[in-house]
């Protein structure tokens, strides 16, 4: 069996367990983790509903992360209480999460260091500044909205409070270091590896964004 069947039967899989989700959340009114559970669907049928609709183009692999980041996340997470039960979980969501997104914020200076129509040719260590700065930025935004979230519905998404917030940024911190230390290298000595696979991927598919 081929790596895309798998990811498809995986995928199925999380979808069922997530439908099942909102069937028994409806039925036990519980209205937060049936959101939660809707949410988790739409999330995960986002990616391949842009690439189908030829909005944005997303290499299978890169999808098939995405959808696990989100099962894990909102799923096992927050419905499965996995925060609770591994106190590691959430800090490796949170690694991972800043990787994902260094990654995104490398992915758009990049594109604009190679168009031939921007005058500008930026060095390795400011697109991997950018890459950082960007995912960092996002994760402060997301710590705010859980702030807010907390306040006016009464959540618990914060658990700790202040300290939660602290350890979630320096996780963030440390995925977003790790991609934009591996983008550095790649631009300076262009060495192939599934760093450089995975751009090639989406800056191929994803052409028609940045073309003369």
């Amino acid at each position: 069996m081929d790596q895309e069947k798998i990811q498809l039967y995986l995928t199925r899989f999380f979808l069922f367990l997530l439908f099942a989700a909102v069937v028994g959340n409806f039925i036990a009114e519980n209205w937060l983790n049936l959101f939660t559970s809707v949410l988790a669907i739409i999330l995960i049928y986002l990616p391949s509903y842009l690439t189908d609709k030829n909005y944005l183009q997303i290499p299978t692999g890169l999808q098939f992360i995405i959808i696990v980041f989100i099962f894990a996340s909102m799923y096992l997470g927050e419905q499965r209480e996995f925060y609770y039960r591994f106190w590691w979980w959430d800090s490796m969501l949170h690694l991972i999460y800043g990787m994902g997104m260094g990654f995104i914020g490398f992915v758009m200076v990049y594109v604009l260091n190679k168009n031939e129509n921007i005058d500008v040719v930026l060095s390795p260590i400011f697109v991997a500044v950018f890459a950082f700065s960007f995912a960092v930025t996002i994760g402060v935004f997301w710590e705010i909205f859980e702030f807010w979230m907390d306040t006016i519905f009464g959540l618990n998404m914060q658990k700790s409070g202040l300290v939660d917030t602290m350890f979630d940024l320096m996780e963030d911190c440390a995925g977003a270091l790790i991609t934009s230390t591996i983008g550095y290298f790649y631009i300076k000595t262009k060495r192939p590896s599934r760093f450089q696979r995975y751009l090639s991927e989406v800056l191929e598919k994803n052409s028609k964004f940045f073309k003369k």
